[in-house]
């Protein structure tokens, strides 16, 4: 009997999780007015995380649908391509497809991962990796990784590049939306890349 199985997660675990997870939903595609709204109910505080989420929450009931789906068509579209490219391949190599995501897919299959039917992108895009790192912590499709698999997939998949990747976000010509989603980002990898390298696993 595997009694990993039915260990609680802890809730500080849970809450990063859910982070990851929001940041895996908010970038994967335009929010809809649902998610605006909840965007709009966040609260934050003085750290730069939670002057993001302030921030974030103020632009939320001041924005429609219709105009950040422009925004994320200009950021991550555009005609051709978007202003930014969220790809890991893209960011530590130059280019789409390279080995970053070949290491990425080799362990998916290692910890049971699959991209979902109807995803088209490479997986190696910022939204799957932060859904992924969601679905490790809180076990969402087996038993929860432990903090020494979350470190080494964070440290192989999302610290060379993740927070690179959101200080452009925010900075972006286009981002006005998206720019408290930046800072986000960066403060929660800041944090993130902290507590992995004071822990002793």
């Amino acid at each position: 009997m595997n009694q990993t199985a039915s260990i609680p997660v802890p809730e500080e675990d849970r809450l990063r999780a859910d982070l990851y997870n929001f940041l895996g939903l908010i970038l994967s595609g335009p929010p809809d007015q649902i998610l605006l709204d909840q965007c709009a109910g966040l609260e934050g505080d003085d750290t730069e995380l939670g002057q993001g989420f302030v921030a974030l929450s103020k632009l939320a009931r001041q924005t429609r649908p219709k105009g950040v789906e422009s925004e994320y068509n200009r950021l991550f579209i555009g005609l051709g391509r978007g202003e930014l490219l969220p790809y890991a391949s893209y960011y530590l190599t130059g280019f789409l497809n390279e080995k970053p995501l070949a290491l990425l897919r080799q362990d998916m299959v290692a910890r049971g991962l699959e991209r979902a039917d109807n995803v088209f992108e490479p997986e190696d895009n910022i939204a799957s990796l932060m859904e992924m790192m969601g679905a490790m912590i809180a076990g969402r499709f087996s038993n929860a990784a432990t903090l020494s698999q979350q470190k080494t997939f964070f440290n192989k998949h999302i610290a060379p590049w993740a927070g690179h990747f959101f200080s452009d976000l925010e900075g972006a010509k286009n981002s006005v939306f998206f720019a408290p989603i930046g800072k986000i980002g960066r403060a929660f990898m800041e944090v993130e890349a902290e507590a992995y390298r004071l822990s002793v696993n």
